[in-house]
């Protein structure tokens, strides 16, 4: 493995960054690695997914049942939209969206929505990138005068040597030793005068771990905020231009946005989220005072960063989740050494890198929280299957379960009855294998 960078390395690995965010603005194109000339070949040119999509392009009476189960689901589950995309063998074969997008507003699959804990794959995508190009390793201790965040600041708030062995490894697993015991500091912002993610992280760094990194397990959002704050550090960029610049683009996503807290706030193609008409209102995270509908205020979505504040539609995430496969039909944008680093199974007290869980070749990535329910299920057979809801409900992160139940159903049924097609790329483009082309 890799050997932890040093500080002497690091400066040189910051001199990189900055010549490469030069490039950039100049260039306007990515030099983030040397391309092979496999991947400087032509290649076909995906579409803007949200704009070209709609429903009625997934229509076809070879699926004729399949919308009834959709909704059917919906209306079970009290959830008021979703959108819903299959992809096999990086091709994607449907994409549509169920109920409302926003009041009047029929769902599209060019709707945008918030992916909650999802945005962590989009994170460790991120963190992975720069490995590969020598700029990190997930070896590197994070906190400390050695670690990637050694600001003074942070370096003083640090009562707890434990923080020196933290390693990037561990916050991609959930192994730094945070506790939500007291509240999920990420959700806990009401004490805070001015919740800033350096706040946030000052503060955290004066507590005890619970346990020794690397020993043990628990699911942290602190975690992946810190992740947020390592890619800052080494691109020497914000997080959101580096993965829009670095990760999203050269994956063909266009249209991967971070979350506003409000509906004042939303895109022009992003949904209207609900909860559950016996959800009580909540404490608004500035400490206004005033009540709030949960999903509109009640946390701060945008402060979550890297955690868990991306919005996007399912057909993007889906060309995302194509671009770090491993599968050869579309060009990966990480090595195939970090797509095997991503998805290695260790063991149920190991979480996958970015991915929750990977075991048997089934790929999971959930995430949930007011307002939202996401799920990402890559299957063995090279079949992946997303759904994203604007509504959530009583079950929580629970939901997953029963719509994983949802999406095994409807592949013994329909998975052989999706046309031949991939609806990434326009129709114009040559292809070795012409028939697979979506015929608009």
């Amino acid at each position: 493995m890799p050997e932890p960078i040093t500080k002497s390395k690091r400066v040189l690995a910051f001199a990189a960054c900055a010549i490469v965010a030069v490039a950039v603005f100049f260039a306007g194109k990515s030099t983030l690695g040397k391309k092979t000339e496999e991947e400087t070949a032509p290649r076909p040119v995906p579409v803007n997914l949200n704009v070209t999509l709609t429903n009625e392009m997934s229509d076809t009476s070879a699926l004729d049942g399949f919308d009834r189960q959709v909704k059917d689901y919906l209306t079970f589950w009290g959830i008021q939209g979703a959108s819903l995309s299959v992809m096999r063998n990086d091709s994607l074969l449907f994409a549509k969206g169920y109920g409302k997008a926003d009041n009047g507003k029929a769902m599209e699959p060019g709707n945008i929505l918030r992916l909650a804990s999802v945005s962590k794959l989009v994170t460790a995508v991120g963190i992975m990138l720069l490995q590969d190009n020598g700029l990190l390793s997930i070896k590197d201790r994070v906190f400390g005068p050695e670690g990637i965040l050694n600001d003074s600041t942070f370096n003083a708030a640090i009562k707890d040597t434990l923080y020196y062995r933290i390693t990037v490894e561990d916050l991609l697993r959930h192994k730094g030793g945070f506790s939500r015991k007291g509240g999920d500091p990420m959700f806990s912002t009401r004490w805070i005068m001015m919740p800033t993610q350096e706040r946030l992280m000052e503060l955290q760094l004066r507590r005890r771990l619970k346990f020794v990194p690397g020993t043990a397990q628990e699911y942290s959002n602190f975690g992946y905020l810190a992740l947020s704050m390592v890619i800052e550090k080494v691109s020497g960029m914000d997080y959101e231009t580096f993965m829009q610049e670095y990760v999203l683009k050269p994956a063909g996503c266009v249209d991967f946005r971070i979350a506003g807290n409000y509906y004042k706030h939303k895109y022009p193609n992003e949904v209207r989220y609900y909860v559950q008409h016996d959800d009580e209102p909540a404490d608004e995270f500035n400490n206004s005072g005033r009540k709030v509908t949960r999903c509109y205020g009640g946390n701060n979505v945008t402060g979550l960063s890297g955690a868990g504040t991306w919005v996007a539609s399912t057909p993007e995430l889906a060309l995302l989740v194509a671009s770090i496969d491993g599968r050869p039909e579309v060009p990966d944008i990480i090595s195939r050494e970090s797509v095997d680093l991503m998805t290695e199974y260790f063991d149920e007290n190991t979480y996958s890198l970015g991915w929750n869980d990977t075991k048997d070749g089934n790929w999971t990535r959930t995430g949930t929280f007011a307002g939202t329910s996401a799920l990402i299920h890559y299957y063995p057979d090279g079949e992946c299957w997303i759904f994203v809801s604007n509504t959530s409900t009583y079950k929580g992160p629970g939901l997953a379960r029963h719509t994983t139940d949802l999406f095994n159903k409807l592949r013994t049924k329909y998975s052989s009855k999706f046309p031949p097609r991939n609806m990434f790329y326009p129709p114009h483009q040559d292809t070795s294998n012409d028939e697979e082309w979506f015929d608009y």
